[in-house]
């Protein structure tokens, strides 16, 4: 079943996991095997006046919409680009007094479009928003509890003189968005920001090796010429070469876990048990819980010690993280790595993930050399632990790559940026604004490691005039969230 731009997926069944995605071509890594625009999405509650509610970038100053005084916009382009979906909304938002939540606003949106299109298949989807998955008969008493809220709540909200949508249809639509909501990002890729329906995402089923990866992609208002317009979407992009009839997969959740955690926030965010190799082999487990090799190994005793204190230590580092006190932050890494250093192996999760904290946060408060050396350590093991074409591993090395050049270990620092870039050209391709800043770092590197080999003494003359006469370049603040995950769930 082939449809309006889908031509190289097929959806097919599948026993036990139902539904899922085939390739129909062959397709080599970085080849974008589809691209799809929302059904319907909206800015996440806290951040709808600092997000365009058009492309979800996040700018300085935006265009509020006159009417309803709620939508923000980049400029008019991006307003009259949302007028369609925002029009309903508008004159609903000013009759009801405020604007509801995330959660209502992406319901309403989506019933605004059936109203209009009908709820039979969308120009270019595989599958109408009938059919998918809603999962409501698995909910806990807590989500039917928050499921029966949302109902009320819309049903306040939506107009009488809209069409008018049964009970049980609306709890389906409800479900649909908590369990296949996807997590739109800013343009930068790193804080989520808002949620989106995708339908033909929606039917490609989780790997925890996946030989696909999902890439949000704001698209381009900006162009001076409309031909050059494009709109807001995903993309999905092959991480591996996929031959035809191949299943192609993502993975849900991010793979820098033991198996049997993975399974567990699977089944409790997805309803689902995971079957990939990697969770029934346990994959790279003994690598993300290996412990220091050598003539004196640690008793399980002292490892089950060291593993408790490093939980302990990263709450205490949560809590700290929340209130800004981030030389707090420093102590308790540094105190927790001399606890870990002759216990824990090089690939230990809870060393990488002291490592990744300590290297972010130094960087923040401009202690350059420290946080390389961490960031070097952190990425060395990631390295033999992701997939070589993961996304969140390109982010670390990129991460990594600048804190060295900051630290002025331009040798290791251009390596790292030219690592990244390799992974980002695959997980996001060349257009991509993350893409884009990497290839001006990678070029700008390139250029001080000539004068470098060159002449080291001139180099870091140079390097010392110039940092004077600049403004330090502020790190930007360690962001308590995690990188965005694939699908939006409410923990």
């Amino acid at each position: 079943m082939t449809k309006g731009g889908m031509e190289s997926v097929e959806v097919f069944t599948t026993e036990g996991k139902g539904r899922g995605l085939k390739a129909q071509k062959e397709f080599l890594p970085g080849d974008v095997i589809f691209a799809e625009p929302a059904y319907a999405a909206v800015v996440f509650d806290s951040l709808t006046h600092v997000i365009c509610h058009t492309c979800f970038k996040r700018q300085e100053k935006l265009h509020r919409c006159g009417q309803c005084k709620f939508a923000y916009y980049c400029d008019r382009t991006c307003q009259r680009a949302a007028w369609l979906n925002h029009k309903n909304e508008c004159s609903a938002i000013k009759r009801h007094g405020k604007a509801p939540s995330e959660n209502i606003r992406l319901a309403a949106r989506i019933m605004w479009k059936i109203e209009r299109e009908g709820s039979g298949l969308s120009e270019g989807c595989l599958v109408s928003i009938d059919e998918l998955q809603n999962h409501v008969d698995s909910f806990g008493e807590e989500e039917k509890k928050d499921l029966r809220t949302d109902v009320e709540s819309f049903l306040e909200f939506w107009p009488p003189h809209c069409q008018q949508f049964g009970m049980q249809f609306i709890s389906h639509v409800f479900g649909v968005i908590s369990c296949n909501g996807f997590t739109l990002s800013d343009q930068r890729g790193l804080q989520a920001v808002g949620v989106g329906i995708f339908p033909n995402l929606c039917q490609a089923n989780h790997d925890c090796w996946p030989n696909c990866t999902v890439i949000f992609n704001n698209g381009n208002h900006e162009a001076v010429r409309s031909m050059f317009h494009t709109q807001m979407r995903i993309e999905l992009r092959a991480l591996s070469k996929i031959s035809p009839g191949d299943e192609l997969t993502v993975s849900y959740v991010d793979f820098l876990n033991v198996s049997e955690e993975r399974r567990k926030q699977l089944k409790r965010q997805y309803y689902f048990d995971c079957t990939c190799e990697h969770c029934k082999k346990q994959v790279k487990d003994d690598l993300m819980l290996a412990v220091k090799e050598g003539e004196k190994k640690p008793s399980a005793d002292t490892v089950k010690e060291v593993v408790q204190f490093s939980k302990d230590t990263l709450e205490k580092i949560n809590k700290a993280r929340m209130e800004g006190l981030y030389h707090e932050v420093v102590k308790l890494c540094r105190d927790c790595l001399k606890k870990q250093e002759p216990v824990l192996g090089d690939t230990n999760i809870y060393l990488l993930r002291i490592l990744s904290i300590a290297s972010e946060v130094l960087s923040y408060l401009q202690m350059f050399e420290e946080a390389a050396d961490y960031a070097k350590r952190m990425v060395d093991g990631y390295l033999k632990i992701y997939h070589p074409n993961n996304a969140q591993l390109g982010m670390a090395v990129m991460r990594a790559g600048v804190t060295h050049w900051h630290a002025g270990l331009i040798e290791v620092g251009h390596g790292l940026i030219c690592k990244a870039y390799a992974i980002l050209l695959i997980t996001h391709g060349p257009s991509h604004p993350i893409t884009k800043d990497l290839e001006v770092m990678r070029v700008q590197t390139e250029m001080e490691l000539r004068m470098f080999q060159q002449n080291e003494f001139m180099y870091y003359k140079m390097r010392e005039a110039a940092l004077k006469n600049q403004k330090i370049q502020v790190m930007p603040e360690p962001s308590n969230e995690n990188a965005p995950s694939l699908f939006h769930k409410k923990e």
